[in-house]
């Protein structure tokens, strides 16, 4: 059975917007072309624009990495596509293509408001993290002001993303923040790249309650690799499956995905060095009597499914 990939986040347009030499197809990051064409099934990978907002000129920061993700795709396009909808991710698979999505993490580089979400929908951006770490006018985060939920302007927001079909992104968001956007949501939610706080406290990982809400709404939860969200010391791949496992337990084998934070970690957990490191951790769970069944839906249909359901323009 061919291995297929779709990885939920990925920080590597920050590192092609100002690393010079740094181009898709190759650099010396985690995350690129030549990397991921080890795998032999499927392809597709969210780009998330990504600028500490604390310092200045962040708006026109992500401006300009929307602006990379385009030309890249361009200087690509008989290796990659972008894509703003399930459709069209189809048919990059059948060119054998990666499909490209865009993404942005932290709506204040969106200046929070309705009319920017507006204008980056039309820049192919179909997924939006409310919250980086720093609280803004919709939310607290999940270290920043955490006790704070959505604001008015927050559900505002938020409402206009479900009418365009711009999935929310719960990551980094305040567990405050979450329950609001719970419950003012119809559609899914995502929790791109966030681990389990039951197997590995710390506030960017989901509660147990958080991610069978996320399965209640049909959303998805990228497993991230980031070693701090894992364990303490120096953590392997038996500490990512632990992650696993509990979201297994708690009924999530349909909701369970990839979401690396590729070029967004300083550490990995050990014997990972980029995306093709996946490749290892399936080999690892074949040789644990994972399903293929399974190991298919982890790698790539459970997050083609709610693209599916929500990216359909």
């Amino acid at each position: 059975m061919k291995i297929p990939y779709f990885d939920a986040h990925c920080d590597t347009l920050s590192r092609m917007t100002y690393l010079p030499g740094a181009h898709l197809e190759r650099h010396t990051g985690q995350w690129d072309l030549e990397k991921l064409s080890r795998f032999d099934g499927p392809k597709a990978q969210i780009f998330a624009a990504f600028y500490d907002s604390a310092l200045p000129g962040a708006a026109r920061a992500a401006e300009r990495q929307m602006a990379v993700f385009h030309r890249e795709c361009e200087r690509n396009q008989d290796r990659a596509a972008p894509c703003t909808n399930a459709v069209q991710a189809e048919q990059a698979f059948a060119d054998g293509k990666l499909a490209a999505f865009l993404s942005v993490e932290g709506a204040e580089l969106l200046n929070c408001a309705v009319e920017k979400l507006d204008w980056a929908y039309a820049q192919g951006v179909r997924f939006v993290n409310l919250t980086w770490n720093h609280a803004n006018a919709l939310s607290g985060s999940h270290c920043d002001e955490p006790e704070r939920g959505l604001s008015g302007q927050g559900r505002t927001f938020v409402r206009h993303m479900e009418q365009l079909g711009i999935l929310p992104d719960a990551s980094h968001l305040s567990d405050a923040g979450f329950w609001d956007l719970a419950e003012c949501t119809n559609g899914p939610i995502i929790a791109s790249h966030s681990n389990s706080r039951s197997v590995f406290f710390h506030t960017r990982n989901l509660t147990d309650e958080q991610f069978t809400a996320i399965i209640k709404k049909n959303g998805i939860v990228g497993l991230n690799c980031y070693a701090a969200f894992l364990g303490e010391g120096s953590v392997t791949m038996d500490d990512l499956r632990r992650h696993l496992d509990h979201f297994l337990a708690l009924g999530g084998e349909k909701t369970v995905a990839l979401g690396g934070d590729w070029d967004g970690c300083d550490r990995l957990l050990a014997g990972f060095a980029g995306n093709w490191s996946w490749l290892d951790f399936y080999e690892y769970l074949l040789r644990a009597n994972y399903s293929e069944d399974l190991l298919q839906d982890l790698y790539f249909n459970n997050l083609m499914r709610t693209v599916r359901a929500v990216c359909t323009i």
